[in-house]
């Protein structure tokens, strides 16, 4: 068995109430790493086609890898994968904290959840010994009140936990799994999947000595490597200054911020938003497990401090999407979303979804519970998140995302439902950085602005920090042909290849502290494995057509990879007024992906791209 690694994957049967333990040789762990591939590889193997996402033959995958939790910043990420509720097709989001490192040192690798149990429980790791757990006392409890009340009823605080709230209970699309009260697995609906299979948490206490590493001598020498460079490079310093917060005003400025469900692309209250604003309630820095960075925040400005405060996503769905400039409000939307177990990206568009609603008279005040809500109403938007986590009134149709929600509204409301695949996008728009519209239409999750590494910062002479990934011409963020493709899929592979290491993507090249050169030796003192960035792109490439392979089985193909109605219509303001996506140029650069990545017109991987990959087992 490689270092880095227990070598043992619970698998955990909730119909039967029982248990056993997966053991793979050293050749597995080094074909599917861990984070996504590994956990596409139990997708695959599990779960029958045409499953129901919330019936009992999904299964649900908690993954860590192999460098998750070894004690250096920044390598601390896991992955929650199913069949997403959402997309009908591949699920995962992926979070940081202390849950997953704590799970590798707890014992596992991963956790695979399958079946449904009769009753409410929680799973229970305490260092290797496993149980299942009645939580039918706790079934109902806001986040936070669970996290205490099973502390108490454990004996012990330092267990870590990964819960869900009454959205995830109820089964609403957009419910997330929260860890720590402030990390979230957003997307894709882990939430709703968690809870259609009756399991309210997962809590794990690990051993204090962590995982063995290969040469500790050497990964002790990296580390401080590792640490001395975070405090000299300059991203990384801004990122722990003001973490993503930053991003508002940088958005606002280049005319591409997101406001009122996507008609607008500036917000007149950003800077009441961003850093200007934000200083105001600003109460400390906020880390994941042996982190430095401590890009996460805290605010002054709620009653349960430790939900954390809100990022630039959160910021933008609860504001500028909903018009809402009151940090106040969204702080509490933020604070409301993480009690209950919501994604604030899905319920915020859900929200400002039926704003316009409202503002085109499709819906009105009866519809909306007595009084009509619309953009710049910060009271109405906590009470429709209230409303979408309880699943009460027009609540319980947007629960279900903007693609369901229009579905049974009708009346004209598909125009303004916007999504990718089902799922809705994070707030980036690809008519000022191109390289995010191939992002959000070839996910395999549907819209996801961390498919790849957004260009802006590579143009001019920043094109030097992806000169490793063979780019040698500098990307532009309004390029439309085949440099923006060939710089696309290298940025692809390398957040594929985060993600399945176990990487925040804050930490490593090509924008901040750690070299790829640097990585591969961590990857060797953690492991004994002597690797190369090549590896390590195959690897992320594996884990990339895994995810699709997985769609295709489920009737996906390229019909499904295309963008939503606003991105094909000219910016409205701003300085780049008038700029738009074009759809054939749009419509030639999906087909250059699909014959660079050896995939058919109808986007579907040729059998050379699965040989390739070790993954003829797919064909």
């Amino acid at each position: 068995m490689p270092y880095g690694y227990n070598g043992k994957i619970l698998v955990v049967d909730l119909t039967a109430g029982t248990w056993s333990v997966d053991e793979h040789d050293e050749t597995w762990y080094r074909t599917y790493w861990g984070g996504g591939a590994l956990a596409s590889w139990y997708m695959h193997k599990f779960i029958p086609t045409k499953t129901d996402p919330l019936g009992p033959e999904n299964v649900l995958i908690f993954a860590a890898s192999v460098l998750c939790g070894c004690g250096m910043s920044g390598f601390n990420r896991y992955t929650v994968a199913a069949m997403s509720p959402l997309t009908g097709g591949f699920g995962e989001s992926e979070a940081a904290g202390y849950f997953g490192p704590e799970m590798k040192h707890a014992g596992f690798d991963a956790v695979v959840f399958k079946g449904k149990s009769s009753k409410p429980v929680y799973l229970w790791i305490n260092k290797g010994q496993v149980e299942l757990r009645p939580a039918g006392q706790l079934w109902g409890m806001e986040n936070a009140p669970f996290l205490d009340a099973v502390r108490e009823e454990l004996g012990d605080k330092k267990i870590r936990i990964a819960s869900i709230g009454p959205a995830g209970e109820k089964m609403s699309r957009l419910a997330c799994i929260i860890n720590e009260l402030a990390h979230a697995n957003g997307r894709s609906g882990m939430g709703a999947v968690m809870g259609s299979k009756n399991l309210k948490a997962v809590i794990v206490r690990g051993e204090e000595g962590g995982i063995e590493l290969a040469n500790p001598e050497a990964f002790k020498e990296l580390n401080l490597f590792h640490r001395k460079r975070i405090g000299e490079h300059m991203p990384n310093v801004g990122m722990r200054k003001f973490g993503t917060v930053q991003h508002m005003m940088a958005q606002q400025n280049s005319g591409i911020l997101p406001t009122r469900n996507w008609k607008d692309c500036q917000f007149e209250d950003a800077a009441k938003l961003g850093w200007e604003g934000y200083e105001k309630v600003f109460d400390g820095n906020h880390t994941c497990y042996k982190c430095t960075v401590a890009c996460k925040r805290k605010v002054n400005n709620i009653a349960e401090k430790r939900y954390g405060g809100p990022e630039y996503e959160t910021l933008a769905a609860l504001g500028s999407m909903c018009g809402v400039g009151d940090l106040d409000a969204v702080c509490r939307g933020h604070e409301l979303c993480n009690a209950m177990g919501l994604d604030t990206v899905g319920a915020g568009a859900a929200v400002a979804f039926a704003m316009e609603l409202a503002q085109k008279g499709i819906l009105d005040a009866k519809d909306m519970g007595g009084r009509l809500i619309t953009f710049g109403d910060g009271a109405g938007m906590l009470e429709l998140l209230g409303k979408i986590a309880r699943r009460e009134g027009l609540g319980d149709i947007l629960a279900d995302g903007v693609k369901r929600a229009a579905e049974r509204i009708g009346k004209g409301s598909e125009e303004y439902a916007f999504h990718v695949k089902g799922q809705e996008p994070a707030f980036h728009d690809p008519r000022g950085k191109t390289g995010v519209g191939l992002g959000f239409a070839l996910s395999p999750t549907g819209a996801d602005h961390i498919e790849a590494p957004h260009e802006v910062p590579f143009q001019g002479e920043g094109v030097k920090l992806v000169n490793p990934l063979g780019i040698i011409v500098a990307p532009k963020a309004l390029d439309n042909g085949l440099g923006k493709v060939r710089y696309f899929i290298a940025g692809e592979k390398t957040w594929a290849m985060n993600n399945t290491l176990g990487i925040c993507n804050f930490v490593v090249a090509p924008l901040f502290a750690l070299s790829y050169a640097k990585l591969c030796e961590v990857v060797e003192a953690v492991t004994g494995w002597s690797t190369s960035l090549h590896e390590l792109m195959l690897v992320a490439e594996r884990s990339m057509v895994l995810a699709r392979m997985f769609n295709i089985r489920e009737g996906m193909d390229s019909k499904d990879d295309t963008l939503f109605r606003r991105m094909f219509e000219p910016l409205p303001e701003g300085p780049l007024k008038g700029t738009t996506i074009d759809p054939t140029e749009f419509k030639n650069m999906l087909g250059m992906y699909y014959a660079m990545m050896n995939w058919t017109e109808k986007g579907i991987p040729r059998e050379g791209a699965l040989y390739n990959l070790s993954l003829d087992w797919l064909n």
